[in-house]
């Protein structure tokens, strides 16, 4: 209990350098919030009430910095992340819309491909120089792609060209479309079947970094005296590869956590390529819209995202490794 204490305290304090980075950097950008607001009213004249009003919503007061860092703070803690300048609706209001995209999108191809890769690289490594050991370049030849890249290849070939998947979106808004938003068959059919090239993306270009660490791994675990020790007791096969495998899925579990941050961010820009509902058309738009609350909103939420999964793995990590406790 002490262990995971002491990571929440670090999670905590990463959590508010993060907020407050968040509150400084854009005010040290050339532009406000404020002044993208303004120049779509240059037509229409604006009274001093009307621009103190506008100055008090978007930070743009003349109150010093400490002053508005408290406010900012006091705003954050009630889950107020200020109004979008694009769509003059509540910043949490378009997360809310979009978040779930990206989370059902990163979540699924993540889980798919640590699984998928973990399970292919504990039969590599125990079933060393055999057939999979032939294909691991192509699994490399993959993870050196760039994600952008990569979803464009998908999106030209099997999209464009064979036509076996759509091109874009989240689900079938065609003119002739009789797919309904909503909890039924048809829509999570559709929603499945838009996802499959930019899960596929996330997939092809991570899955590699599982393959190769898990398989080193088990080549070096496999080696171990308590391993040797397992295997002369006369235990069946299986049971000797299990007790290797579960010593050696610690280090994934470690490596999950520190590249999360770049699946996520490859996620994002898939997103853009495949023109997906998510977190990464949203702050696409809200960059060529100068949508400053928006990008904060949108940049403090990947964080926080990134600091919850993190810590998850964490635990697991102590739950799985007595030696993470005794060392507590």
């Amino acid at each position: 209990m002490s262990a995971i204490l002491r990571r929440l305290a670090f999670y905590l304090l990463a959590a508010w350098s993060a907020v407050t980075l968040n509150f400084f950097l854009p005010r040290m950008l050339p532009g406000s919030a404020l002044q993208a607001i303004l120049s779509t009213m240059r037509s229409a004249p604006i009274t001093k009430e009307e621009l103190a009003a506008l100055e008090a919503e978007y930070g743009a007061s003349n109150k010093g910095l400490l002053s508005q860092y408290v406010t900012y703070i006091n705003h954050l803690l009630h889950g107020d992340l200020g109004t979008s300048t694009s769509k003059s609706v509540p910043v949490s209001t378009v997360i809310g819309t979009v978040l779930p995209w990206t989370i059902g999108l990163v979540g699924v191809a993540t889980l798919l491909a640590f699984f998928l890769g973990t399970f292919i690289g504990i039969i590599a490594g125990w079933r060393r120089g055999g057939l999979l050991d032939t294909v691991l370049p192509v699994a490399t030849f993959f993870q050196a792609i760039p994600y952008y890249i990569l979803a464009f290849l998908l999106l030209m070939t099997m999209g464009y060209l064979w036509k076996w998947f759509p091109l874009g979106g989240g689900y079938d808004i065609t003119r002739n479309s009789t797919v309904e938003p909503g909890w039924n068959g048809g829509f999570f059919g559709s929603v499945a079947y838009h996802g499959v090239l930019p899960a596929a993306t996330i997939v092809l270009a991570s899955i590699a970094g599982w393959i190769l660490g898990m398989r080193n791994v088990m080549i070096t675990t496999m080696d171990e005296d308590y391993v040797l020790v397992a295997a002369a007791k006369g235990l069946p096969r299986w049971r000797v590869v299990w007790v290797a495998a579960r010593n050696a899925i610690l280090p994934s579990i470690s490596s999950l956590a520190l590249s999360i941050s770049l699946i996520v961010t490859g996620s994002i820009v898939t997103e853009i390529v495949f023109s997906y509902p998510g977190l990464g058309s949203a702050i696409n738009n809200a960059v060529l819209d100068a949508d400053y609350p928006l990008m904060q909103g949108i940049l403090l939420c990947v964080i926080f995202a990134v600091l919850v999964v993190n810590f998850l793995a964490d635990i697991v990590y102590v739950i799985l490794d007595p030696r993470a406790r005794r060392e507590a």
